[in-house]
């Protein structure tokens, strides 16, 4: 029976994993995603064109490939119908998840109204309502894709629920709709949806037996994981790559090679620690360069320089085997890069990552930068300066890099 390979973030998110999961693919029979919602990005560039994903699994631009939404996922039907317009001939290639928890449009109102009361303490998160219908699934008043295929029922149970928090909606400002527009809305999605409905779990299962080829792919980063992120500010499930087995039923004995994905430097969207934040030059030059504004949202994000210390520790988390490092052309031109291999925390230096970073200093190692190597595909031909950026990554992690990303291209790829 085959392994599964995994593909998972290793920072805050947004490191570059649907180029990846695009290139590594073809190599693949399947391609799964396993957590998260439509609050999730994955940007990628072909022969100049940007596909922007946000539910579908990356391996969708492949059309001999067979791509899977998890029972992990939270899926927005309005949004899943609205991407998967952009491609055609899904019959047989593309399958959802009957057991995966329905993110309805209260959800998202439920979500943007509670952090509008939160103020300045708010997460800061997409507003897509993820946070409301994975707590509706964690305290078992949640609904699943499958019901969609009833959708008389699953109204009538819907405005029951309404019904049931009708003061709480009320004092949200939350507009609770009609059974007969409900209805009306429900039956659009079974109509879009119901070829793709299925039992995932025993398709997986299957391809696992006839020894079929399976990617596995995540959503966000591992220091978002509900669990081990850095929280509050995080996302509400688990990204690392246990969260891959829990959102697929799959076994940990299932779980193959795991990639981590790095990028060459840190970002973060939204509220929350940040110990490498720069926010100067550098840090205007990494967002500028790299365009790094979500794929969701259009928010612009916080940049800083690579963070060893977090990287370490998430690579431990999710058994990282190798690195896929992304973006690295982003820090061509710098005079000199820094990264954090140590911090200091209550008057110690430490090299751990503690629970809470909002006490954490920085300690900077400074290497010499180069001048470029944008679109470069021959890991013989990076300057000097860069091999030993990457040499020190592998040193003070403990993890191989064997995949480099030069360019957005998929073509622009060194593989060590």
């Amino acid at each position: 029976m085959t392994k599964a390979d995994l593909i998972v973030g290793i920072q805050w998110g947004d490191e570059g994993k649907g180029k990846i999961v695009d290139m590594l693919s073809q190599n693949y029979d399947l391609v799964c995603r396993s957590g998260g919602g439509h609050n999730a990005g994955h940007t990628i560039w072909v022969n100049g064109v940007k596909y922007a994903l946000h539910l579908i699994p990356s391996g969708i631009l492949h059309p001999n490939i067979i791509n899977i939404i998890g029972n992990g996922v939270v899926v927005n039907p309005e949004a899943l119908i609205e991407e998967m317009s952009q491609f055609e001939n899904l019959q047989g290639r593309f399958y959802i998840s009957d057991r995966a928890h329905l993110n309805l449009t209260h959800h998202s109102l439920i979500d943007q109204a509670k952090e509008r009361l939160k103020g300045d303490k708010a997460i800061g998160t997409t507003g897509k309502g993820i946070g409301p219908a994975y707590a509706d699934k964690i305290s078992r008043t949640g609904h699943r894709v499958g019901e969609l295929l009833n959708p008389k029922e699953l109204s009538e149970n819907l405005i029951s629920d309404f019904e049931s928090n009708r003061a709480y909606l009320d004092a949200l400002g939350v507009k609770i709709p009609s059974k007969d527009e409900l209805y009306q809305k429900l039956s659009s999605f079974k109509e879009a949806l119901e070829p793709y409905i299925a039992d995932t779990t025993q398709i997986l299962w299957s391809a696992m037996d006839e020894n079929k080829k399976i990617l596995l792919e995540g959503a966000q980063g591992t220091l978002l994981d509900i669990d081990h992120g850095t929280y509050p500010y995080v996302t509400s499930s688990n990204t690392i790559s246990a969260g891959a087995c829990t959102g697929l039923g799959l076994s940990p004995k299932s779980i193959g090679n795991v990639i981590g994905i790095l990028k060459a430097y840190t970002t973060r969207v939204g509220n929350g620690a940040f110990p490498t934040q720069d926010s100067g030059k550098d840090g205007d030059t990494m967002c500028e360069v790299g365009k790094e504004y979500g794929t969701t949202t259009g928010r612009r994000r916080r940049c800083g320089w690579l963070d060893a210390v977090a990287v370490r520790y998430a690579s431990r988390l999710n058994g990282v085997d190798s690195y896929a490092l992304m973006k690295l052309d982003v820090l061509d031109g710098f005079k000199s890069v820094k990264i954090c291999k140590a911090y200091k925390y209550k008057g110690e230096i430490i090299d751990y990552m503690p629970s809470n970073l909002d006490e954490v200093t920085p300690i900077y190692e400074e290497l010499d930068g180069w001048d470029s190597i944008s679109g470069i595909r021959n890991y013989d031909d990076l300057p000097q300066n860069a091999k030993i950026y990457i040499k020190r990554i592998e040193e003070l992690t403990g993890v191989r890099v064997s995949i480099i990303s030069t360019s957005p291209e998929r073509s622009d790829t060194i593989l060590r």
